[in-house]
């Protein structure tokens, strides 16, 4: 079974994602896997300096992406050009490493912006997690210092919550407290695995 895991900005995905990597699961990351194709000597990064220019560089030679971010998080046609460059690395990627996973074991692909790629059908199953827009916004000022107008700019780039819950098969309600997401999250991956719920 093919699994895809995703929820808009400061949902609480990474959270999710390491709870279900804890409880067995092989969780294919997207965001790493984006990090890593464009790498310091990688043609991903040749390739987006070509795109770019190289005030994208820092001073050590790698991405600056807060510069990057700056860019195509202000201009759709911009960001667009980016994620031609990354998504098909990722993708390539990310088939190579669940490949690789042990068999009979569930493959989980932590993708942020699996709606908003279409990648959804691809998937047997897609998790999302959901938090209302607001808390969205409010988490992302208190724990990653973005001003207001950032996060709410953050959170208007990526799809809405309605259109991420109509592409869910299991949905996490990430309202309540760590302990309340602990046991959705080892519901739903009893769920996925078609073992019974203890307790």
């Amino acid at each position: 079974m093919r699994v895809g895991l995703t929820g808009g900005v400061a949902s609480g995905k990474s959270t999710v994602s390491a709870m279900l990597r804890e409880l067995g699961a092989v969780v294919v990351d997207a965001d790493a896997l984006a990090r890593d194709v464009v790498g310091m000597g990688t043609p991903g990064l040749e390739e987006v300096v070509t795109e770019f220019g190289p005030e994208v560089l820092g001073v050590d030679g790698n991405l600056d992406r807060a510069r990057l971010g700056a860019i195509v998080f202000a201009d759709p046609s911009r960001r667009a050009a980016l994620e031609a460059i990354i998504h098909p690395r990722v993708r390539a990627r990310a088939a190579e490493l669940e490949e690789a996973a042990p068999a009979g074991v569930l493959v989980v692909h932590d993708i942020p912006l699996l709606v908003e790629t279409g990648q959804a059908p691809s998937f047997d199953a897609v998790v999302v997690v959901d938090v209302p827009e607001a808390l969205q916004v409010e988490r992302a000022i208190a724990d990653r210092g973005w001003s207001p107008d950032e996060a709410r700019a953050r959170v208007a780039a990526q799809a809405t919550r309605a259109e991420r819950l109509a592409a869910a098969t299991h949905v996490v309600d990430n309202t309540g407290t760590i302990a309340d997401l602990r046991q959705r999250v080892a519901e739903v991956l009893d769920e996925l695995t078609g073992t019974e719920v203890a307790g």
